[in-house]
């Protein structure tokens, strides 16, 4: 069984949901605290023993490729001045660490991963989804990871949620449930109201086998009119072991503007320097509303 080493991160998306802020940012860049969300996708990756960070973007996304590039003036200036240069740390990935694929065509996430066939090759590989902000200890990669070195195969992560929700989502039909480990039977997209096998949803964390590239390479569109990975994933079951995993740990949906928020609020609430203040101006408002 080979180890998880690649992971493909999508962020070709335009962010329409958070214009006009990400007319010239990418969504993926914007700060919850004081990181990126993509630099927390990417710290989680490095945590659950990955190496290579494979970027798959589109128009407008240089802002990416230079936040995990050397900023020679900043360090030099940071330098001069004595301050610490270590909170760069989690930007600057080792020579060839990290890979930038160009989705010319926005297809559909199942395109978008399928974009990154050549550089994944032979190997298993995990998928973030970077709008999906995963908080846990140990992250939720590195739960996925020990999983997968048991079970071996595929292995999703799965995540509750209310029944009434489940038509946002990819859903999980499910088989044996053994803990946080449940026997995935099969995969809907986004079911209609009233029709998921369960409440299992996708949260956006994947580890899949080479496979999925030469399924996705013939996939056809599906919901939405987009090539969805959820499709080809479910004909790889019965074919390879596929699991999906419960997080140990706390989502927030970053890709609206409650989640984001709420994520925010809460990381600032636990932040050891600013969480009283935070806490006191929580308090504060709450008070005069």
């Amino acid at each position: 069984m080979k180890p998880i080493k690649k992971a493909v991160f999508p962020v070709a998306g335009m962010g329409t949901r958070f214009l006009p802020a990400t007319k010239v940012m990418p969504k993926e860049l914007f700060p919850v605290v004081d990181r990126p969300l993509l630099q927390y996708a990417v710290d989680e990756a490095l945590e659950a023993g990955i190496e290579q960070m494979i970027f798959v973007n589109g128009r407008g996304k240089g802002m990416i490729e230079d936040h995990f590039d050397m900023a020679f003036e900043l360090q030099r200036n940071m330098g001069d001045r004595g301050k610490d240069q270590s909170i760069l740390d989690g930007t600057r990935l080792k020579p060839g660490n990290a890979v930038f694929v160009r989705q010319q065509e926005p297809l559909g996430l199942g395109h978008a991963i399928w974009c990154a066939r050549d550089i994944i090759g032979d190997e298993p590989f995990a998928i973030f989804l970077p709008d999906e902000f995963m908080v846990g200890e140990p992250g939720c990669m590195k739960q996925m990871v020990d999983a997968y070195e048991s079970l071996g195969g595929n292995v999703v992560c799965a995540l509750e949620i209310p029944m009434e929700d489940t038509s946002s989502y990819g859903v999980i039909d499910p088989g044996k449930q053994e803990g946080p480990i449940t026997e995935v039977k099969g995969l809907v997209e986004k079911p209609a109201a009233g029709t998921a096998p369960s409440n299992l949803i996708l949260p956006g964390r994947y580890i899949l086998q080479p496979e999925v590239m030469r399924i996705l390479e013939t996939q056809e569109a599906g919901a939405g009119g987009e090539i969805q990975l959820t499709d080809a994933m479910a004909q790889m079951i019965g074919q390879q072991p596929f699991h999906g995993m419960t997080f140990d740990g706390k989502r927030y949906d970053c890709g609206s503007k409650q989640g984001y928020v709420e994520a925010n609020l809460a990381l600032a609430l636990a932040h050891p320097e600013i969480g009283e203040d935070i806490r006191k101006i929580a308090g504060d408002l709450l008070a005069g509303s």
